[in-house]
């Protein structure tokens, strides 16, 4: 029988990951900026809080020694400026310099991959690790302490309670994005610049402050996701390429939800699902089943974009202006 016990919170860590990507995506795109380079800026914000953690667990006498609050921040920290870093160069790139916004994201994201598997490959020769893995348990512990209370309530303590705080962190920081977004003149503002620079530059909006604002904190709260996934759903272990596509995942998402991240909360730990499914679906030994069992998230994505661009919802559809640069000249 399907253990909907066992499912419930694998399909939730799985989805906290996308749910960081979805909402530093959906913030970015809100400004009018395609930033296909989320895969890339989540896999360099998962190998700088490798590093950070690496080079403090090697800097302590013995793990027992550890500082819980150092071993949480200095990842962290390390996480959201290598992300941040990443979004700086985006913007540089397709707002003050005018480059094609596909072509750089793309660069961004085989920029990402390769500064990942270079400076992991790195820490797995200087960890002296026979495995070709960087092994990090003690930080790793400190990043999926859950509620001690949680062992005791039951199915409730387990479904909802058993998560490390960067999980809880996803969910609170996708609703202040969403209530931003929606009930703020900062995001009113941002909106305006997404649908139409020109008439936002006229009432006196300064479009590219608000693009590089947008893009850089989306791109630190998506690496935060590559950060999640590498200390708490793979407990402390790096090992190259092992991220797989769930940053393309995240992008998906974006559409999924039609760009409102507090819909995103639950659309996540549905993704979340739908991408394991195939380990609780018993299928034997037919590898090509599986395979069209991980099309599921995608398939989906594909039908829910159909339909919103039949129901023709002003609301439901992308940023105006969304991919293309603005020139003020032009205006």
């Amino acid at each position: 029988m399907f253990d909907f016990l066992a499912f419930i919170p694998r399909a939730i860590a799985q989805g906290i990951p996308l749910l960081f990507g979805s909402t530093g995506e959906t913030l970015t795109e809100k400004s009018g900026n395609l930033n296909l380079g989320i895969p890339g800026i989540m896999y360099v914000g998962g190998i700088c809080g490798v590093i950070g953690a690496f080079l403090y667990e090697q800097s302590l006498p013995s793990p027992a020694e550890i500082n819980t609050f150092l071993g949480i921040l200095i990842p962290l920290l390390s996480s959201m400026l290598g992300s941040l870093c990443m979004g700086f160069i985006y913007c540089l790139l397709t707002v003050t310099m005018r480059a094609n916004q596909n072509v750089t994201g793309l660069a961004l994201t085989t920029f990402g991959v390769g500064f990942g598997n270079f400076f992991g490959g790195s820490l797995i020769k200087l960890s002296g690790s026979e495995l070709p893995s960087v092994i990090l348990s003690t930080t790793s512990n400190c990043f999926r302490l859950s509620l001690p209370f949680a062992d005791k309530l039951g199915w409730f303590g387990k479904v909802f309670l058993s998560y490390g705080f960067l999980a809880y962190l996803a969910v609170v920081v996708a609703l202040i994005a969403a209530h931003i977004l929606k009930r703020t003149r900062a995001g009113l503002n941002l909106r305006a610049v997404g649908e139409n620079p020109a008439t936002a530059d006229a009432a006196g909006i300064n479009v590219s402050k608000y693009k590089y604002f947008a893009t850089c904190i989306g791109s630190m709260i998506a690496g935060l996701g590559g950060l999640y996934y590498v200390m708490d759903y793979a407990g402390g272990i790096w090992t190259n390429d092992a991220f797989g596509d769930r940053g393309w995942l995240a992008i998906a998402l974006v559409i999924f939800t039609v760009w409102r991240s507090d819909v995103g909360v639950l659309a996540s730990f549905l993704f979340g699902g739908l991408y394991i499914l195939h380990m609780y679906i018993p299928c034997g030994m037919n590898l090509a089943v599986k395979e069209l069992y991980k099309m599921i998230p995608y398939v989906i994505t594909i039908v829910v974009l159909v339909i919103t661009s039949m129901r023709n919802k002003r609301e439901n559809q992308p940023p105006e202006s969304l991919g293309v640069a603005y020139f003020r000249e032009e205006r």
